[in-house]
């Protein structure tokens, strides 16, 4: 069944080839970028009417509308950052039969299942998932709903989920889906440390975003974390298929977890005011399981880590539903039993790139006091288009009891790298580079996790940053009440 996560857009309308940026911004230097908005807007289209892969004539008569019912000034708000030129997307078409599953990929469900998702272009392909520990040889089988949704002139194929299990942990199962096609292996995480996490956003579909899957599948993991920007389709439905099938080899084996960002939002005016249509249909993730009502926020645990994924593009006050539901998350967490609570998001609450300035600070200043009060370990953001690791930080100071903060919003989207970092740098900004790449984080005990950043280096992943980290519920000073905690602190 289709998950209804609906939001008040709290950025524009989702126009093509341009960031969403908060309705309170000054567009400043307007006049002076509608010339590059103009030579990309002219790129994209000429790439895009001649790529028969991705662009079907109706579609194109969809773009169309679009350019003709919102004049060019609409099209160039924007940042003030201006990015490096709009890259070529990567074509990845379907090679298979209609009833050949495709876009596969997985996700946690609770603590011993997982959610198979995958599409098909034949309508009447079971919802079915075979799996078992032996290749070739399925013992359990299960079925699952389906759904599938119009966007404009765009029918999406139908979009199956599965979840199967019980599972058990670090077990590798081999599965086929609607009882046919080729088979697909995945690895259960660990019940308990060591686990380790890769972290990268900002994806999209280049040869950037190529090389940086392909780092990451060098070397093993457990679950693979998105901290929103998906598809980089911005209403170009195709590019949501398109990008399913680049990351099958990579989120059909391993778990991946994923919260929104801006380019997921896809609204239009009075037509799709809710936005997330295509991300909800997609990318069901586990919400109901940790009390959500919304697909754009939830929280899992996998061995002794709590992680929390937080929705930048939904109502965040204190009257929010999300903020309730991060205060009683965050409340039942059982630090004997998790004692490494993490949490991402797309907007970073504390940036200093010339890029998204200021964009995630009414969300901070809404729930940085909850996450520090809770003792959270490592806060992680994207949408910035670099790599920026914080030393621990409460209410823009640096704090030995709060949140390590990193933004990764580098993995390889067509817009480019943020490349302008502000100066001088702010103490509290211990390394920063705007180059692609991913990072990883593994927890080794319940005391201690290593975290590292990799660039993309041509046909190499350089370890350019790493940091051991102690979390904080080891720590007797940042484990006090609220009260308790805040004497101590101005005692420091």
């Amino acid at each position: 069944m289709p998950v209804e996560a609906h939001a008040t857009p709290l950025y524009n309308w989702s126009f093509m080839f341009t960031n969403k940026v908060p309705l309170s911004t000054k567009y400043k230097k307007l006049k002076q970028r509608t010339s590059l908005i103009n030579q990309n807007k002219n790129m994209m289209m000429e790439k895009k009417c001649s790529s028969k892969s991705l662009i079907a004539f109706p579609l194109l008569i969809h773009f169309l509308c679009f350019f003709l019912l919102f004049p060019q000034p609409l099209l160039s708000l924007e940042s003030d950052f201006v990015r490096a030129p709009v890259r070529q997307l990567i074509s990845t078409p379907h090679k298979g039969s209609d009833s050949d599953p495709q876009q596969v990929h997985i996700s946690l469900v609770g603590k011993d299942k997982m959610r198979v998702s995958w599409i098909t272009e034949d309508k009447h392909t079971k919802s079915l998932v075979e799996y078992g520990t032996k290749s070739g040889e399925y013992t359990s089988q299960a079925t699952g709903g389906h759904t599938s949704y119009q966007y404009f002139f765009y029918n999406s194929g139908k979009i199956h989920h599965v979840v199967i299990g019980p599972l058990q942990p670090s077990t590798t199962y081999y599965y086929r889906c609607g009882g046919l096609g080729p088979e697909f292996s995945f690895k259960t995480p660990p019940s308990k440390f060591p686990v380790e996490f890769v972290i990268v956003g900002d994806l999209g579909q280049t040869e950037w975003t190529k090389a940086t899957l392909q780092h990451v599948d060098s070397t093993n993991y457990d679950v693979f974390l998105l901290p929103g920007d998906l598809s980089y389709a911005d209403t170009q439905q195709p590019l949501w298929d398109s990008f399913g099938r680049l990351v099958e080899p990579y989120a059909s084996k391993r778990p991946w977890m994923v919260t929104e960002g801006n380019h997921e939002i896809e609204t239009f005016p009075i037509i799709y005011p809710h936005g997330f249509k295509a991300y909800n249909h997609r990318w069901p993730m586990p919400f109901e399981e940790s009390g959500s009502a919304s697909n754009l926020y939830y929280s899992f645990e996998v061995a002794g880590a709590h992680i929390i994924m937080l929705g930048s593009y939904t109502d965040f006050d204190h009257k929010s539903d999300q903020y309730k539901w991060l205060q009683n998350d965050l409340a039942n967490v059982d630090r004997k039993r998790t004692p490494w609570v993490i949490a991402l998001l797309h907007a970073p609450w504390y940036n200093t790139n010339e890029a998204h300035q200021g964009e995630g600070e009414s969300m901070r200043q809404e729930m940085e006091e909850l996450l520090y009060n809770a003792s959270v370990d490592l806060v992680f953001a994207g949408h910035v288009h670099a790599y920026e690791r914080f030393t621990r930080i409460y209410d823009n100071k640096a704090n030995s009891c709060g949140p390590l903060y990193v933004t990764i919003g580098d993995g390889g989207n067509r817009e480019g790298l943020a490349l302008m970092f502000k100066d001088p740098p702010s103490p509290l900004s211990l390394y920063r580079e705007p180059s692609f790449g991913h990072g990883r984080l593994r927890i080794l005990n319940e005391t201690h996790a290593h975290w590292s950043w990799h660039r993309n280096n041509d046909s190499d992943a350089i370890v350019a940053d790493d940091v051991w980290i102690e979390t904080l519920s080891s720590s007797k000073t940042c484990t006090q009440t609220p009260i308790e905690k805040q004497i101590t602190r101005e005692e420091l």
